[in-house]
């Protein structure tokens, strides 16, 4: 679940980066992101925060990293019509090669898919921008024609996402059960209905990981070390 404080980093995040100063240029070098997708009960946004921590902490040129998970971009792109002021501070050629990703993945689509149109659109120069961890609502899939752009997914064995969700949910084993069931066919779902891709294929990830046997801070680790060495190629 979103907190104020988890929306107030965001905003922070995008108005340090939608600044007039930097209107029309672009970066030296074009900052990573990554993208976080995984099965519910992973415990998946505690590797998302400590990756941030350890990417602050480790990355060649320390700046801010901030999580996005897709309450926060729903609810943001309410309040505060991202995709337009992320875009007007965008260099004109990035803007341009993202109009035509949205509209690959697109094309023509009825009034019903603004929506997701627009999370995807916010989605794409976020990751455009660098230095954010998206988690969720198919971002591996929008972004995957971003070069800056490193993909996750985070697995677990059934029965430990549901000891999971029955702690933090508060709920029986049934109950737990059926919410983490629901939640995996809604995100399988959403992936092929909106972007025709399946969410379970490795194929859309650089690394895979396993949470039956690892702790966040080691995942969080071997992410960021991944990513970090990407980004030197």
């Amino acid at each position: 679940m979103s907190t104020a404080s988890d929306m107030e980093k965001c905003l922070a995040y995008i108005s340090a980066h939608t600044q007039p100063s930097i209107a029309g240029t672009k970066p030296a070098v074009q900052r990573p992101s990554v993208t976080i997708s995984r099965q519910s009960g992973t415990g998946a946004m505690v590797v998302a925060d400590r990756l941030a921590e350890f990417l602050e902490t480790h990355a060649p040129a320390p700046g801010k990293w901030t999580v996005f998970n897709r309450n926060i971009v729903e609810q943001a792109l309410t309040d505060h019509n991202l995709p337009l002021d992320l875009a007007k501070y965008m260099p004109e050629n990035r803007v341009s090669a993202i109009d035509d990703m949205l509209e690959e993945l697109f094309g023509l689509h009825p009034a019903s898919m603004t929506l997701v149109r627009e999370t995807a659109e916010t989605l794409l120069h976020l990751a455009a921008l660098g230095n954010v961890i998206l988690v969720g609502r198919a971002s591996a899939a929008i972004t995957r024609a971003l070069g800056n752009v490193f993909h996750v997914r985070i697995i677990a064995p059934l029965g430990q996402r549901v000891e999971r969700t029955m702690k933090q949910c508060k709920l029986t084993r049934k109950a737990a059960l059926d919410f983490v069931c629901e939640e995996e066919r809604g995100r399988k779902l959403y992936m092929e209905d909106n972007f025709k891709a399946d969410i379970d294929d490795p194929l859309l990830y650089d690394i895979v990981l396993n949470m039956a046997r690892i702790q966040p801070d080691e995942a969080a680790r071997i992410i960021g070390e991944a990513v970090l060495r990407r980004a030197k190629k």
